[in-house]
């Protein structure tokens, strides 16, 4: 796996895998340098994002949710994904409800407003102007998230229901991003910070410290 271990993408992954108990060998592309907009780097990945994994016969996955779902496949147990055709749904449901609701916006705020992504504001190596109104809208939008999923955890003790999935695990990674652009949870989201202090104590959880 290619990766930048700062990265919320890679974190995800990373979170993921220590969940599943997988050890994958790993390199580290710089992102802030710009090793990632590199030719080397860009022939393994031409959108220059992280990460990516290369399977021995040279395959390439990129986007962090594929890499997820192709280890699930090879090891279905834990299932984050869900266990029962219930469990699925909802997992995606809220998978997909963190990564537009949430990780867009955090992205659009930061990628919109931050001078290192100056004229790179979408994972392209193309140039792309950055638009300061898109990050005032996705700091907002980030916030308006918070109350949304706080309301949520006040009917069930993680995302998606009683068992831990790949949903807390993108929230709790969600959260680690949002703070890079002040987006906090706040006293008025209670259930939400006792939500992350149970997560915080898994083991996975540990990847945040290195």
């Amino acid at each position: 796996i290619y990766e930048f271990r700062r990265a919320p993408n890679p974190r995800r992954v990373q979170m993921f895998l220590a969940e599943k108990k997988i050890e994958v060998e790993t390199i580290q592309i710089n992102v802030r340098s710009g090793e990632n907009r590199e030719s080397n780097y860009l022939s393994i990945n031409p959108k220059s994002g992280v990460p990516a994994l290369q399977l021995d016969d040279g395959t390439v996955i990129t986007e962090s949710m594929a890499i997820c779902r192709y280890f699930d496949a090879i090891q279905p147990e834990p299932f984050l994904f869900g266990e029962s055709a219930e469990e699925k749904g909802l997992v995606e449901m809220w998978n997909r409800k963190i990564e537009i609701e949430g990780m867009n916006p955090v992205g659009e705020g930061l990628r919109n407003s931050s001078e290192a992504f100056k004229d790179k504001a979408v994972p392209d190596p193309r140039v792309t102007k950055q638009i300061p109104e898109l990050a005032e809208r996705g700091i907002m939008l980030a916030n308006r998230f918070l109350d949304d999923i706080n309301k949520k955890l006040k009917q069930s003790k993680y995302v998606a229901g009683d068992n831990f999935s790949m949903a807390d695990i993108n929230l709790f990674v969600l959260l680690d991003f949002a703070s890079w652009i002040k987006v906090i949870p706040t006293e008025d989201h209670g259930s939400l910070i006792k939500w992350k202090e149970l997560v915080s104590s898994r083991e996975s959880a540990k990847v945040f410290e290195s």
